[in-house]
């Protein structure tokens, strides 16, 4: 048995999914934000104390590095006056006198000799210490060989643009510059102030007046010092903010325990549960939330219940009087088909009195049994008979039962029907029931023309449209038609003595199978009526498999570039429409 080869993923492919992974993962990120409250006020308080923290961390920073600075700069330039008054001393005295030459010599500065500028720099080397406070560099450059620096600092620390600096100032003004320093054996760069000043020979013919004196002043326990200080802001910031979220999260977490009870309480109320209440604790503002939560759901509950006693009693008084109604109507009935059957012995006025009483008979039958159906419905006690039929049976069957009005209207029945079966589960007596209350109201208001009977059906659905060419709907009025009684045009009468229930008794089948029956309707165009329902009992409705709207009428509108505005199934009976 070959083995099959493993399938690898080109790099295009990887990156793909590394975006649509990380797609999905900041898309759970971004759900699990917006939903918790806690986490959003947590969040918004973090981030506004790390701006918070790090804008007075830096401006705290640069204020104590500012202050460490001109407090290190103000003391090496009142070190580099005394030691320049200190090198004029030394400059100044007769060649002979050494009555100031120290007796330890110390480290021997930089350029060799015992010349008095040798002696001055070995006394400021001296005077800095052993810890190198600073360091001194004097040189001359009229004078070859004056040039001396103490301890192991090297010449390059002194550049020539502040050489070319402290030669323009006056002598003994000062020139402090930042710069690296360099010493003698050691790689890396000092940070460190440097002050460089001529020195001032007024009064001292014979001293030449190129004499140039810089204090180099190491700053690396000052930058090691606020090096500590920056972490230290850093580590303190940081648990400031973390206890900022820890306390905004603490706080957050009080108020919205008790708003997460409610919501949940509230939902549970909405799902039936009229006994749900919330714990009352203290007096603050939550609590009297749930106090007005509890009052609320109290009176909810009782208007309720108010309302399910009276819709009771008013369902209870129809059927009573359907009921009753039926043993008087059955003797009228009886007498009424005597005096019918008899008709031809009497004159004119009463055989037609006789015909008359023999149609509103009828009616009020037929009446009476839609009010007996609207009553089983409002009670809950409609069940359906479910068996696999083919909708085109039950279209033949409705169509046929339909041909006797159709030809007193002068109606003609168009069918379009599938060349196969579309079977699919129902009460074939409650679709026929259906499709004949659309059929007898195409017809009455068809005006005579042809209505056009359309089966259709895909994997989950089968719908029926019926579809007339008569005076139309006028916007808003899709819905409307299914009220119980609704009449367009009032002062019009019923030609095939409906009752005015047909319509809300078929939206209350198609509901009871789980479809959906929608309206459509424009003025001058007629109108059309599509019942959808699902292939299997008890499976929710996704869409349907015939357009609402006629094609024509589709067509149309597009065609004159603009698009009237169609009913959706929540719009007509809470449900879906895919179209």
């Amino acid at each position: 048995m070959v083995p099959a080869k493993k399938h690898r993923r080109t790099p295009r492919q990887l990156v793909r999914g590394v975006r649509r992974r990380t797609r999905r993962a900041a898309g759970r990120l971004r759900r699990v934000f917006w939903r918790s409250l806690q986490l959003r006020v947590v969040t918004s308080t973090m981030v506004i104390s790390i701006v918070v923290v790090a804008v007075l961390g830096v401006f705290l920073m640069q204020q104590i590095q500012q202050s460490v600075l001109e407090s290190r700069v103000r003391a090496a330039i009142s070190e580099a006056q005394a030691d320049r008054n200190a090198v004029l001393g030394f400059l100044t005295q007769p060649e002979n006198d050494t009555s100031e030459r120290p007796a330890d010599q110390g480290e021997a500065p930089q350029g060799g000799g015992d010349s008095p500028l040798s002696r001055a720099t070995q006394a400021l080397a001296e005077r800095a210490g052993s810890a190198s406070r600073y360091s001194v560099i004097i040189r001359n450059e009229n004078l070859p060989g004056e040039f001396f620096g103490t301890t192991n600092i090297d010449p390059r620390s002194v550049p020539d643009r502040l050489r070319a600096e402290v030669k323009k100032n006056e002598p003994g003004r000062n020139a402090p510059w930042f710069l690296p320093l360099y010493y003698e054996g050691r790689a890396d760069a000092v940070p460190g102030v440097v002050i460089g000043t001529r020195l001032d020979t007024i009064g001292a013919p014979r001293l030449d007046g190129g004499y140039e004196i810089y204090h180099l002043v190491p700053l690396d326990r000052e930058e090691k010092m606020l090096g500590s200080l920056q972490q230290m802001l850093i580590v303190v910031g940081s648990g400031l903010v973390l206890l900022l979220a820890a306390i905004a999260s603490l706080v957050t977490r009080q108020v919205v325990i008790p708003v997460r009870l409610a919501r949940q309480a509230a939902e549970r109320l909405a799902s039936g549960k009229l006994d749900e209440r919330l714990k009352v604790r203290g007096e603050d503002d939550l609590a009297r939330l749930g106090t007005s939560f509890n009052e609320m759901a109290a009176n909810l509950a009782l208007k309720i219940h108010q309302l399910e006693e009276l819709s009771q009693v008013q369902r209870q008084f129809v059927s009573d009087v359907s009921h009753e109604l039926r043993t008087p109507l059955t003797t009228v009935r009886m007498a009424a088909d005597l005096l019918y059957d008899a008709r031809e012995d009497f004159d004119p006025m009463a055989a037609r009195s006789a015909e008359l009483m023999q149609n509103q008979l009828e009616r009020f039958e037929s009446m009476l049994a839609d009010l007996l159906e609207i009553s089983r419905y409002d009670a809950g006690a409609a069940t359906l008979d479910v068996d696999s039929v083919d909708v085109r049976d039950v279209v033949l069957r409705a169509v046929a039962d339909s041909e006797a009005l159709a030809e007193r209207h002068s109606t003609r029945f168009d069918l379009r029907l599938p060349g196969e079966p579309c079977m699919a589960e129902m009460d074939s007596r409650r679709v026929e029931r259906i499709l004949r209350n659309l059929l007898f109201n195409a017809i009455e208001h068809g005006e005579g023309r042809d209505v056009v009977v359309s089966v259709g059906a895909d994997r989950d659905a089968v719908a029926v449209a019926v579809r007339d060419y008569g005076v139309g709907l006028k916007p808003g009025e899709e819905t409307m038609v299914f009220d119980r009684f609704w009449r367009a045009d009032p002062s019009r009468a019923r030609t095939i003595g409906g009752t005015g229930l047909g319509l809300a008794i078929s939206r209350e089948d198609a509901m009871l199978h789980g479809g959906w029956l929608q309206a459509w309707g424009a003025p001058g165009e007629g109108s059309q009526f599509r019942l959808s329902l699902p292939r299997t009992a008890g499976v929710p409705l996704r869409g349907s498999p015939l357009p609402l709207v006629p094609p024509e009428v589709e067509m149309r509108r597009t065609w004159r570039g603009h698009m009237t505005p169609v009913l959706s199934p929540a719009a007509a009976d809470g449900g879906q429409d895919a179209d």
